[in-house]
Order: structure tokens, then C-alpha cells, then sequence
């Protein structure tokens, strides 16, 4: 009787020995694969906007003509032929200036990219527009609209971000790309029109702008804290200055690159 006892005894240790393993590698799994932290929600009645002109200062320098006169089809396009790489309006407005918010951003929040595609169409021989910004994995649509064979090549910097060189026949089908990492002015080259470029410019969140012929520039939606935000243009370089978003508010931020 005593030999049977010991015997379920020890069958019931062993069960819960082997309870205790299993247990264990469920812990060490959850380790392993942790669920993913909750994501909180932007309460819209809370948000606020950053909201300003980036300018330069003292006078415009001499734009930078283009001579097109090696692709007939080029030469005939008409128009003045600036390569754009430093755009100054009125009263020293700059155009083409990629900023984004670079610091400040809850942990918990999630931004789906879009999937509406930004264009970049090759027209007049030239990238329109100039500079463009896209959230990672929202996609960048590139058309030619010209009577003339172009070159879309892509030259990332960022390992993730893959490099394209694609032909476009006269008119012919857009191509689409995306890309996955944060990088900014990643340029975009036609390898038939030397003189043709633009910049891609890649935010790991929705709050970003380009500035246009004004200068100006609003980056919306914004829950309130103190955010870093960066002004990038391709030939004077980087800017950076904090900002106080207040609910329903837009709070200025207006950057001034010296001559």
C-alpha cells in the first residue's frame, strides 16, 4: 500500500514539475515576442500647429541657368532654365526648405503612412517639383510628361533605402517607389539630363512641410509638448530650433539662413 501511495506521489510531482516547465517557457517566450505596447489616440480638441516663414538673408544670389541645348526636344521646352538650388523670393522668402518635426512626439503613437502616392513628374526637362517629402512607406510617383527618353536614379544614403535607376520612355508609364528609412535630401538624378535633379526627403512621421514660393511653412496636428524641429535646405544646410505647441494653437517658428 505504501509502494502505491509513493508511486501516485511521485506521478503527481512529476505532473507538476512539468506544469511548472511549461510554465516557464511560456514566461521565456513572452520575453522573447512581448506584446506591443497600447497605442494612445490624439484627441483632435487638443492639437496644435507649428506655423512659420524661413527666409534668407541679405542679397539673392545670382540664379544658376541650365543649358539644355544638348536634347532638341530639351531646348524646345521654353522657360527659364534655373536649377533651382537656392530659390529666393520676395522680401528673401526660401523655397524648397524641408521641416520636420525631429523630437517631442509621444512613444505610444502610431502614424500609418499614406498610400496616396506624391508626384514627381519629369517635365520641360526638368524634376517638378524641386524638393518633395514623404512619410516612410508612403509611396513617390515618378512621371514623364516630356517627348524625350528620361532616367529616374535614385541615390539613397540610408542602408533600407534602396537605390532605383529605371528608363522612362517619351510619356510612358509613371514608376513608383517607396522608401523605408528617414533620410533627408536624398537625391533623384536623370542619368540621359546631367543637369536635371531633385530631392526626396523621407520623415519617419506625417509632421513635415516643404516651404513654397512664400517661404512659408505649417505643420499641423500636433498633440502639446516641446518638439525639435528641423529646417533642411540642400545647399545651406541645417537649422534647428524648439517649439512649445500649445492646444489649438499655432505656435511660430521662423528660421533665417545667412548669406
Amino acid at each position: 500500500m505504501r509502494s502505491v501511495m509513493t508511486t501516485v506521489m511521485l506521478g503527481a510531482l512529476l505532473v507538476c514539475a512539468g506544469c511548472k516547465t511549461d510554465q516557464a517557457a511560456r514566461q521565456a517566450e513572452n520575453l522573447d515576442h512581448p506584446e506591443p505596447p497600447a497605442v494612445a489616440a490624439l484627441d483632435p480638441a487638443m492639437l496644435g500647429s507649428i506655423k512659420g516663414t524661413i527666409s534668407f538673408k541679405g542679397k539673392a544670389p545670382q540664379k544658376v541657368m541650365i543649358d539644355m541645348s544638348q536634347d532638341p526636344a530639351c531646348a524646345m521646352a521654353g522657360g527659364e532654365n534655373d536649377a533651382e538650388q537656392l530659390v529666393v523670393g520676395k522680401k528673401g522668402a526660401l523655397a524648397n526648405v524641408y521641416v520636420y518635426v525631429k523630437a517631442g512626439l509621444p512613444p505610444n503613437v502610431s502614424f500609418p503612412a499614406k498610400t496616396v502616392p506624391v508626384v514627381v513628374d519629369q517635365k520641360g526637362c526638368r524634376y517638378v517639383p524641386h524638393v518633395v517629402a514623404v512619410q516612410m512607406g508612403e509611396p513617390v510617383e515618378f512621371h514623364n510628361s516630356d517627348p524625350t527618353m528620361h532616367n529616374v536614379h535614385t541615390m539613397p544614403a540610408m542602408p533600407g533605402n534602396a537605390s532605383a535607376d529605371i528608363s522612362q520612355a517619351p510619356m510612358g508609364a509613371p514608376q513608383s517607389e517607396t522608401f523605408s528609412q528617414p533620410e533627408e535630401m536624398l537625391p533623384v538624378r536623370c542619368n540621359n539630363h546631367p543637369w536635371m535633379n531633385a530631392f526626396v526627403n523621407v520623415s519617419a512621421t506625417p509632421f513635415f512641410a516643404v516651404t513654397g514660393a512664400d517661404g512659408k511653412f505649417e505643420i499641423k496636428g500636433l498633440p502639446p509638448g516641446v518638439y525639435t524641429i528641423v529646417a533642411v535646405q540642400e545647399k545651406l544646410g541645417e537649422q534647428m530650433q524648439q517649439v512649445t505647441v500649445i492646444s489649438q494653437t499655432a505656435s511660430p517658428a521662423n528660421f533665417s539662413y545667412p548669406q
